[in-house]
Formats: structure tokens, sequence, C-alpha cells
């Protein structure tokens, strides 16, 4: 039996529905919503199947039958509507891991990846050192510190409850949730132990930048994206808040907006004068990462004159 599936925007498909038809289709559905509608179109589909985008591409004659096509034709209208392709499969690959994802947290990107890439580099000559993730959102960056530095203590912070829920059962789901202490609050405020290594990807987006994100980025919470006027409100307010609690010899690794660099390394300089300082690259060579380092061996830290011992 032929059944119809048709919709002005989205045009018609019929029932059974070979793999190779219903990708064509959504291809050109796509074709204004994202750059990549040939290998989004193939995800979706191996989304539907549970197999790899491979066997999409190795098996075009497979046919699709009515209920997983209305799926897969809904899919695709989820996605015209500029929602995310991983708030449609429900989750992403971070640091290669596998995380949950929902309209709770931020979608991790690649550049972030850099930013655990610092750390672990931090942690190399620290194995055992206290951790704190902060806006931690769906956790991938305190799971992928947890997963590939055993010996440290971590700590997750975010304001959002509901993001930590997508963290928590990001952490069960690898098998770290022992490992992790998750925390609601802002910034380092219900952190209880000072840290050795602050981590955070923070809000940076400035007011101007937003309305021309597009749709989709748009659409993840805006409080995980927007830092304020100039993107630099929570940046500024970790910084200071990091001033009394980062233990001596300490390391700041914060993500940046791509034109932020100069303005990020001036505020850090102000709060932590005499620190080591390095505004650090991505791939594609823009600034991406501040990374502060305390250099204090007297047990004074900038800005506070009280003296911390690491049992603090």
């Amino acid at each position: 039996m032929l059944v119809s599936f048709a919709d002005a925007s989205l045009g018609p498909l019929k029932a059974p529905c070979s793999l190779y038809a219903a990708r064509v289709w959504a291809m050109q559905q796509l074709q204004g919503v994202t750059e990549n509608p040939g290998i989004e179109a193939e995800m979706l589909l191996a989304e539907l199947l549970g197999k790899p985008r491979v066997y999409v591409l190795a098996h075009p004659e497979v046919a699709l039958d009515v209920h997983p096509l209305e799926i897969y034709v809904s899919w695709i209208a989820r996605r015209l509507s500029g929602e995310p392709l991983p708030y449609i499969t429900g989750h992403v690959e971070f640091f290669g891991f596998e995380f949950s994802v929902s309209p709770a947290v931020l979608i991790p990107r690649p550049e972030t990846e850099g930013l655990v890439e610092a750390a672990l580099d931090w942690l190399a000559t620290h194995p055992e050192a206290t951790v704190v993730d902060v806006g931690a959102g769906s956790g991938c960056i305190a799971i992928a510190l947890a997963l590939r530095a055993p010996f440290v203590q971590i700590w997750a912070t975010d304001i959002s409850p509901d993001a930590l829920v997508i963290a928590r059962k990001n952490a069960l789901h690898h098998g770290v949730e022992d490992r992790i202490h998750f925390l609601v609050g802002d910034l380092l405020e219900p952190l209880p132990v000072p840290p050795d290594l602050i981590v955070s990807n923070p809000p940076y987006v400035s007011e101007a930048e937003w309305p021309a994100l597009p749709l989709s980025v748009r659409q993840e919470p805006p409080v995980a994206l927007l830092g304020g006027r100039a993107g630099l409100d929570v940046i500024r307010r970790l910084l200071v808040q990091a001033v009394s609690r980062l233990r001596p010899e300490g390391c700041v690794l914060v993500e940046i907006g791509e034109t932020q660099g100069s303005a990020v390394r001036t505020l850090a300089c102000e709060l932590f004068p005499g620190a080591q300082m390095a505004v650090l690259p991505d791939l594609a060579g823009k600034d991406r990462i501040l990374r502060l380092a305390l250099r204090y061996r007297g047990g004074s830290q900038p800005g506070n004159s009280r003296s911390r011992n690491r049992g603090a």
C-alpha cells in the first residue's frame, strides 16, 4: 500500500520510500537551513534506523514504511523550523565521547575541545588537582576531564538545575558519576573548596551579536550564551570571584569570543597583576581561550591579603 505525505513546505513522499529517495528529498528541503544538507539528512536517517551513517550510504535500497517515514518527515520539519540537529537526535559527540543534550543545555561545540586540551596540558603537571567546571551545562568538559585525568577532584557548577539533570545523566552514562560533584549556583559561589584549576565556557555573546546569530543558535538557552552588552559581564564576574578563590599557583582557563582577546586580557591583568597571561587560538587561528596562571609562592593572592594552605 502506498501512503502519501504531502505538505506545502515539505513536498510529497510516499511509503514505502527508499533511503535514497528520502535522503535526496531531505537534502533539497534543508538547502536553505544548513551548510551541510546531505550530512544532516544522512545523520537523521541513521538516527531513525539506529545505524551508523555509512549504512545509509551503503544501503540506498532499504525501504522506510509508514511509521518511520512519518517520524523522518517530522524531524525534517523541526529542522526547517530552525531547531538544532542535536536537539532532534538528543545527542552529540564531543572530544570523542557521546553526550546527551536537550534544550536545557548549550550544545557542545568543537571549539570547546581546545579548552579541554588546555586543561589536560595543565593537569599533566598537576595530576591530583581540584578542578571546577563553571557553567557546566551538559557536563561535557567536566566529564571529558574525568575520563582523561583519573586522579583529579572535579566540581561542576551551573545556575540551571535542569542543565545539571542532563549533566548527571551524562556522568552516569560514562561511569564517572562518583568523580564529579554537581552544584547548582552562580559561578564559583556554591563551591565549598578553593580550586587549583578553573575551567569555563561562559556566556560571551554580546547584545549586538545576538540578532545576527543563526536561528538554530538562538534556540539554545540564552542564559548560556548572552554575556551582556559587550559579552564580558559573566567573564568579569567569574574573574572577580576567582581572585579570592583560586589557590596559589592555580590556573584559569576561559573560552572567549574571537574578538574579545585584548579586552579580556586587559581585564585579567587588572585583577591578577603579575600572573602569566596568554590568549590561545583555536584551530582557525582566532582568539579562543584566556589562560591565566598564578606564580605566587608566598601563599598570598592578588587582591587578597589572606594566605591559604592547600588544605584550606
